[in-house]
């Protein structure tokens, strides 16, 4: 349960991306925030209906924040906050798809911001990506004024671009933007699939008694975060005045290792499949990451939670009790 939170009580929402694990989550918490209307804008490229949750408070919206007319549609209700989450995802999606990258990531955030300022919306999140805007060379731990223009991917390339055009946003019309940087998000309603994020896909394989494939050494490190943290400061960052026109890390400040994640889900599952070492893929230039939360903790009060060894029984317990919808849904 999130903390309740005031602020939206009665309050129009729009969440882009909303049928995936994070806006899902997220739609949940403004549902016992006692939001009015939560407007959940998603093409279920790569999300599920069943993920949205079955609520009266909830409208769905099956469309692509490219097209036009369904964006006036959106629009129309006048939410007063707008949370930005939809996005090609992610790294090896937007190596394989560089053109669609730029179009979702960039050309689809720049409409969005430009109906939120017609529209007078209160306040925007953009949902970034703190493992994008540091590139592979920023020093340990990440800290939110470092930002690197010599990127890996067009996944981070457009992750940083949607950042400048909140700023622009912010600076030339007024409207008011927080960038929430996400690290290496997990937990509940996140569906294996080719693109997807190593725990899913993980606990996918180990289930079905596989080896559990890892690209490098294994000692590489992610700051992974439960995705109720990420929710807990997302809330925190679109309400609180001090966040506007800045941008944030919403991580869990420790570093962890893939092949301890490996280990962990072999362990949890009882999978004796292993695991494969596989040649590290040529964009993968990053070997550490652990982010700074201390800008969050100060200005939103953000603390994160969730313990990984905790939130890896959470995640494999979600995957249990909707194994069948979720082997269905995945897609390799």
């Amino acid at each position: 349960m999130h903390e309740h939170i005031s602020e939206y009580k009665g309050k129009t929402v729009l969440v882009t991306g909303g049928a995936g694990c994070i806006g899902s989550n997220l739609t949940r918490a403004l549902i016992e925030a006692e939001a009015e209307s939560v407007f959940v804008l998603d093409d279920l490229s790569s999300s599920y209906r069943w993920n949205v949750p079955d609520h009266p408070n909830v409208h769905f919206i099956e469309g692509s924040i490219l097209d036009e007319e369904t964006l006036k549609d959106v629009f129309s209700h006048n939410p007063q906050y707008v949370f930005h989450l939809a996005a090609l995802f992610a790294n090896q999606n937007s190596v394989d798809h560089p053109e669609k990258d730029l179009l979702v990531n960039g050309l689809g955030t720049l409409k969005l911001l430009q109906h939120a300022h017609e529209t007078r919306v209160e306040k925007f999140l953009f949902a970034s990506s703190g493992c994008s805007v540091y590139g592979s060379h920023a020093p340990l731990p990440f800290k939110e004024d470092f930002v690197c223009i010599d990127l890996d991917t067009p996944y981070q390339i457009t992750k940083l671009l949607g950042e400048l055009y909140c700023n622009f946003f912010n600076n030339l019309y007024g409207l008011a933007t927080v960038r929430a940087r996400f690290f290496n998000v997990y937990g509940p309603g996140e569906v294996p699939g080719r693109y997807r994020n190593v725990i899913p896909n993980f606990i996918y394989l180990a289930l079905q008694g596989k080896p559990l494939p890892i690209t490098g050494t294994g000692e590489e490190t992610r700051d992974f975060t439960f995705v109720d943290d990420i929710v807990a400061g997302t809330l925190r960052a679109a309400v609180t005045p001090a966040a506007v026109g800045k941008a944030f890390n919403l991580a869990s400040e420790t570093e962890t290792s893939v092949l301890t994640i490996a280990n962990a889900i072999n362990e949890s599952v009882g999978n004796k499949g292993g695991i494969e070492f596989r040649p590290k893929r040529n964009w993968d230039k990053s070997t550490r990451r652990r982010a700074s939360i201390e800008k969050a903790a100060s200005v939103l009060g953000y603390q994160p939670k969730t313990q990984i060894k905790d939130g890896i029984k959470r995640t494999i317990a979600w995957f249990l009790e909707n194994r069948e919808i979720i082997e269905a849904s995945a897609k390799f």
